[in-house]
């Protein structure tokens, strides 16, 4: 596996946000469904949490899968990545097991949940290319140094123009 990059670097790297909307996440959540169907048949689906929960749900969903558990690593505050914690594991090694979260970022928290369940199928909406190499389907790449927005993390506030931020 590849050498894990300085997380305090890669903070220091964010350039510019991507806001992505309920809509749009239950799409692409519906997308990596869509991609997985040929790839099981799974038992049940471990969602990464906190960001793994919602589209833990809809893929669970589509994919009619009732067995959903929960692997639970804290290891950000909000743009800062520190050392992650497991706070909940799971039985076995990840056989017949599919793995969502909503995004591999730096490959940190993969790179554990891997460890915990190497034989499972590890799905993501969103890839960085830092941590693409450590999940096996995903919808979406986004460059390194870009920073997702997701629904449940943001608020509606006025927006200030692109033209006025120089």
């Amino acid at each position: 596996m590849p050498e894990a990059p300085d997380t305090a670097q890669a903070a220091r790297n964010i350039s510019r946000d991507f806001p992505v909307s309920w809509e749009e996440l239950h799409r692409n959540a519906r997308a990596l469904a869509w991609r997985l169907l040929g790839t099981g048949p799974y038992k049940g689906v471990v969602a990464v949490t906190r960001g793994g929960l919602v589209p833990a749900a809809i893929v669970a969903r589509e994919l009619n899968l009732r067995l959903v558990d929960t692997v639970c690593i804290a290891s950000y505050e909000h743009k800062d990545q520190g050392d992650a914690a497991v706070l909940k594991s799971v039985d076995g090694d990840g056989t017949d097991m599919l793995i969502v979260d909503d995004l591999v970022d730096t490959g940190k928290t993969a790179r554990i949940v891997r460890e915990m369940l190497p034989n499972a199928h590890f799905a993501t909406i969103y890839a960085k290319p830092e941590g693409r190499p450590l999940v096996d389907t995903f919808v979406t790449e986004v460059s390194q140094d870009t920073w997702i927005l997701f629904p449940w993390d943001v608020e509606l506030a006025y927006a200030t123009p692109m033209a006025d931020k120089k």
